[in-house]
């Protein structure tokens, strides 16, 4: 075991938020470790600064004081922790467990819960912002927990969030506000992805149609980065369709929990469903404009069908 006593955290998913998110940690002193399978990442981490990195954290788990999960669903979450090569069996007791991933209140109650009889701290804890605010430190976080896991996570907050949302104590609360956000966010590019598909039927040239969106009354954040993906003719996928199909999902499933209906959520679902079945789930989540027929985009070839 290293004689460093700085605070040890270990962000496990080092995607284009997690890498972020760890070298915020680095940036604000932390001793920093990284898990995540692809090697390419986990080198990036290493040379960064990072303790260590690797496709697990069994090495250094009882080590740390800190996990920061940025993984892509409950499922992932759940193996990580609870797995077969489990973190959680090898985390000492009173570890802070920040679950930042976007899923249910249902699923995060339940791996509270088990955390908790292990002697965890967990904080439901989901984010937003980007890899270019993860990458600053400035996510914005909506979190809920007890406020032991507040004050154990205190260093991890400090490190990667410009605005820390203290939504409640009780486990759900953080996650059901990401979910509403979702709401939000998949709305906005799909109905973005719409107005730029009009703007192509129209003949209107689409960098045009930006400019003037942009600086007008229409504009939204999700616009203004989304739609110059699509101007740009550049799909490099920084959040995928599957994403969205993933996350409008949990909007819906949520709605139907409460009996509640949600006209657009439930279109814009369907909007990115279509995309992700015809072939395009891999793609940057602006992509969903391509279901939309007999027009043509910026590096896309002849007309979308």
């Amino acid at each position: 075991m290293s004689s460093d006593n700085r605070y040890r955290a270990c962000v496990v998913g080092l995607g284009s938020m997690g890498m972020g998110a760890a070298r915020s940690c680095l940036a604000a002193g932390l001793a920093t470790y990284g898990a995540d399978l692809n090697p390419a990442a986990c080198q990036a981490l290493t040379e960064a600064g990072a303790v260590a990195a690797g496709p697990d954290a069994s090495a250094f788990a009882g080590e740390l004081d800190a996990v920061l999960l940025l993984v892509v669903n409950a499922a992932q979450c759940r193996a990580v922790l609870l797995g077969e090569n489990g973190l959680a069996r090898k985390l000492r007791p009173g570890t802070g467990v920040m679950v930042s991933a976007t899923i249910s209140a249902a699923d995060s109650r339940a791996l509270a819960a088990e955390l908790e009889a292990m002697g965890l701290l967990m904080l439901d804890a989901p984010v937003s912002g980007g890899a270019a605010k993860a990458a600053a430190g400035q996510m914005t976080v909506m979190a809920s927990g007890p406020k032991q896991a507040f004050d154990r996570l205190r260093p991890v907050l400090d490190a990667v969030a410009g605005k820390v949302y203290e939504i409640g104590d009780e486990i759900g609360l953080g996650a059901t506000v990401k979910i509403i956000h979702q709401l939000l966010a998949g709305v906005h590019i799909a109905a973005g992805a719409e107005a730029m598909a009009l703007a192509a039927k129209a003949g209107i040239p689409l960098g045009t149609m930006y400019e003037v969106v942009t600086n007008a009354a229409g504009n939204s954040w999700m616009f203004e980065n989304r739609m110059k993906h699509v101007v740009d003719g550049d799909y490099t996928p920084h959040s995928a369709v599957d994403i969205f199909v993933k996350d409008l999902r949990l909007v819906t499933e949520t709605a139907l929990s409460l009996g509640f209906p949600l006209p657009l959520a439930s279109t814009a679902y369907t909007m990115f469903a279509n995309a992700s079945n015809a072939g395009h789930g891999r793609e940057d989540d602006a992509a969903v404009i391509k279901t939309f027929a007999g027009i043509e985009l910026p590096g896309v070839e002849g007309k979308t069908r």
